[in-house]
């Protein structure tokens, strides 16, 4: 597949944003949904899911069928080694740091580990404990594990149903069945987690935006695109709905109903709360409406498309980066001078820039062998004798 940078740049955007985001500073609320009520974790899952379709596919459709799966699964084991290796610093290094450092913001995040440590470790190891920030790549082990079985039904007989039972579950899970199969796993599992140490992302509701990237990156992949030319009437809902959202999330703030929990849950992030699935859709409109042009518009950033190229290691870096600075400096306060706020982010998104350099450096020898390789063997085949040359 040939890589399309636009794709890299939008990735290393949503890198860039979450670290600002998580970094404990005082730019973390304003760089928060910067454009609506609409994280940049939604960006991130929904364009890994997108080049997981379109990537996978291609090889299906050149290597087969257990070539794809078996490529899936690997996936998801390296996801899995990966988290295990953050655990093991979590629970290690900045564990030890913030308790002889009597860090607040390391003792609070990890209050389950240091309350019940064993439980803890073990229920880790299964991805049922993930404590906060930790939480994100057992979700994506499980999409990869489960993705190939919904793209092979996908391919084969088509996305409908396979879009209307995700749109089902996405709907469970604005009423709290998640809780029911949590408590249910616990009684079997014997692993007394509470269900707010599982993780805040709601698995049931995030599957939907899993599944819609699925979907259009297999699509794209073999020129089927399920993108068309959007009628006059939904380019202009869409773009209304998200400049009342940028307006509203700014003047706010991004609590958008205040002090009312109850009608805060419209736009909830972990459950993806209905209005802010309107949201998404409408920037989502507007990107596919509108990237073309601004494609063609702007200079290409490559920075953001370095970062985006090697986004697995720089995620992981950026919440390598998050984990020090807590332990380090806590939670922000308003009395932190700024110079201290400025060092922790210039040094986080500057170690996440020597990661991608780093990871560039180290593939791309490793690249051009595995296509010499490539070339070496097609040559070779096409040489070969067939069976009705043979005499």
């Amino acid at each position: 597949m040939t890589r399309r940078w636009e794709l890299d740049a939008l990735r290393g955007l949503m890198l860039v944003l979450m670290a600002l985001t998580h970094l404990p500073t005082r730019f973390s609320d304003p760089f928060g949904q910067p454009f609506g009520f609409v994280s940049a974790a939604e960006g991130f899952v929904f364009l890994s899911a997108y080049m997981a379709g379109d990537i996978y596919t291609r090889r299906n459709d050149k290597r087969g069928e257990a070539e794809m799966k078996s490529a899936f699964w690997r996936r998801a084991l390296k996801l899995y080694v990966i988290q295990v290796a953050l655990l093991v610093f979590a629970f290690s290094v900045i564990a030890l740091a913030g308790a002889l450092a009597h860090q607040s913001a390391v003792t609070n995040l990890l209050d389950f580990y240091f309350q019940r440590p064993l439980t803890a470790l073990a229920a880790s190891l299964l991805l049922l404990y993930n404590p906060p920030l930790l939480d994100i790549l057992p979700m994506y082990v499980l999409f990869m594990l489960l993705s190939p079985v919904a793209l092979l039904h996908g391919l084969r007989h088509g996305w409908t149903l396979l879009m209307a039972a995700s749109v089902a579950l996405w709907l469970l899970a604005q009423f709290d069945v998640g809780a029911s199969l949590h408590e249910a796993a616990v009684l079997w599992l014997a692993l007394p987690v509470p269900l707010a140490q599982t993780g805040a992302f709601d698995v049931l509701a995030w599957q939907l935006l899993w599944m819609l990237g699925l979907w259009m990156g297999a699509q794209d992949a073999r020129g089927e695109s399920p993108v068309t030319p959007f009628p006059r009437w939904l380019l202009r809902t869409a773009i209304a709905v998200a400049l009342i959202c940028l307006a509203w999330r700014h003047a706010i703030g991004q609590a958008p109903f205040g002090g009312h929990a109850e009608l805060n849950l419209m736009f909830d992030k972990w459950q993806l709360g209905p209005l802010r699935l309107i949201d998404f859709f409408a920037l989502l409109v507007l990107v596919l409406h509108f990237g073309p042009r601004v494609k063609a518009a702007l200079p290409r950033m490559t920075v953001l498309e370095t970062l985006g190229r090697a986004a697995l290691p720089v995620f992981c870096a950026h919440l390598v980066a998050v984990l020090v600075a807590l332990a380090w400096v806590g939670q922000v306060t308003p009395e932190r001078p700024w110079s201290v706020d400025l060092v922790v982010l210039f040094a986080s998104l500057a170690a996440m820039w020597l990661v991608a350099l780093a990871v560039e450096g180290l593939e791309a020898p490793a690249l051009a062998a595995r296509e010499r390789l490539s070339a070496q063997r097609w040559s070779a085949w096409a040489s070969s004798p067939g069976p009705g040359d043979r005499r």
